[in-house]
């Protein structure tokens, strides 16, 4: 059965919209919570991968300062003989070319383990690579292009060229 009391009509729809405007209200408060809910996450998370990169800058610049800490400690023995051979008074010129053979032997063997190579390329092709030929000499019994005196002894690290040989090469 209809009603026709249009206060009854009335009332029904006008409590709908209440009803929906409360929901709604209840729905905005939610959603606005979440939304501070998950700005306040996105702050941390944004304060957190700043402090990441701060602390990766940092032991970045501590591991640039003190890379060469390992290199360095084995080279104080060398020092430590140097200053003591300086000491001495007098002595041979045997003693003392000796003494600095030793310090070399050293020296190369802290090199070699951290990578150094020396390239000593007497009796070898010449090689652009690794050699720089600052002059052609005649050496008879030599092959031409091959290297028969190094002036200057190269280095290599760690498979890459740090410094070329000079060398004098045969002429053809």
């Amino acid at each position: 059965m209809q009603s026709n009391d249009p206060t009854a009509s009335t009332e029904t729809q006008g409590e709908a919209p209440g009803a929906e405007l409360e929901a709604l209200k209840a729905r905005i408060a939610e959603l606005e919570a979440g939304n501070l809910e998950l700005r306040d996450t996105v702050l941390r998370e944004k304060a957190e991968i700043e402090n990441q990169r701060r602390r990766l800058h940092r032991d970045v610049e501590q591991a640039r300062r003190f890379a060469n800490e390992k290199l360095l400690n084995e080279l104080l023995p060398i020092y430590d003989g140097l200053e003591r051979g300086l000491q001495v008074e007098g002595g041979d010129v045997a003693s003392v070319r000796e003494g600095i053979a030793l310090t070399l032997k050293s020296l190369l063997k802290i090199a070699e383990n951290n990578g150094l190579v020396q390239v000593d390329p007497v009796g070898q092709p010449l090689d652009p690579e690794k050699h720089h030929a600052v002059s052609m000499v005649e050496a008879p019994g030599a092959a031409p292009n091959t290297v028969v005196n190094v002036l200057q002894k190269g280095y290599v690290l760690n498979d890459r060229l740090l410094r070329p040989a000079l060398v004098a090469v045969a002429k053809e």
